[in-house]
């Protein structure tokens, strides 16, 4: 008895290597790959409380998520009876601040985020230019990528351009240039150049 008890260990012994090999495996060891990947939601939640009185008018202003140009809510505080250029201009600085301010942190969280300077300023056309141009603190040239699609696409849909799906941009110098917003740039705005043309004859 006890050689037959010995044969069957041994023949345990052998056996095991080989139904290991086959895939048979006696316990099962949990493995963790990390979290599962998630999307950055963008939610709708990024946006500011409506104006207070009537100095203050909604605005809305595109910031980058998920490696697109996203729209928030946000309002622009105007002097009281302001109209004509100079309305127009206060309305693209108040634009301007709201793009270089940093999102709240509610809105971070949710994935936004701006690129645009801090003290990016704009001032309106300059003698010989177009009525309808602004003259940014900094050429467009040099902006970070992505923020002259920030800028170009908020001021293009706003009461500064009237809605005209076009601003006229330039530095405090230099020559001005015509910019639009189509769609790719609103879709891939860091890696999409902003189309341009020269601007239209001096009025």
């Amino acid at each position: 008895m006890r050689q037959r008890g010995a044969a069957a260990l041994l023949l345990g012994a052998v056996l095991a290597p080989s139904l290991a090999g086959c895939g048979i495996r006696a316990t099962e060891v949990p493995t963790y790959f990390g979290p599962a990947p998630s999307r950055m939601p963008c939610a709708a939640s990024a946006s500011s409380p409506g104006p207070s009185d009537d100095s203050e008018v909604p605005v809305r202003v595109y910031l980058l998520c998920a490696g697109q140009l996203t729209l928030v809510e946000r309002t622009v505080r105007l002097p009281e009876g302001t109209d004509g250029s100079l309305r127009r201009t206060l309305v693209a600085q108040g634009l301007l601040d709201e793009l270089t301010r940093h999102p709240s942190p509610g809105e971070q969280q949710n994935g936004y985020r701006t690129k645009v300077p801090s003290g990016t300023g704009v001032k309106g056309p300059r003698s010989g230019d177009p009525a309808d141009a602004f003259r940014l603190s900094d050429s467009p040239q040099r902006l970070p990528a992505g923020a002259l699609a920030q800028i170009v696409c908020t001021f293009a849909e706003s009461a500064a351009t009237r809605g005209s799906g076009r601003v006229t941009l330039g530095g405090p110098q230099g020559p001005l240039t015509r910019y639009e917003c189509p769609q790719p740039v609103r879709t891939h705005p860091i890696t999409t150049p902003v189309p341009s043309d020269a601007p239209a004859t001096a009025e």
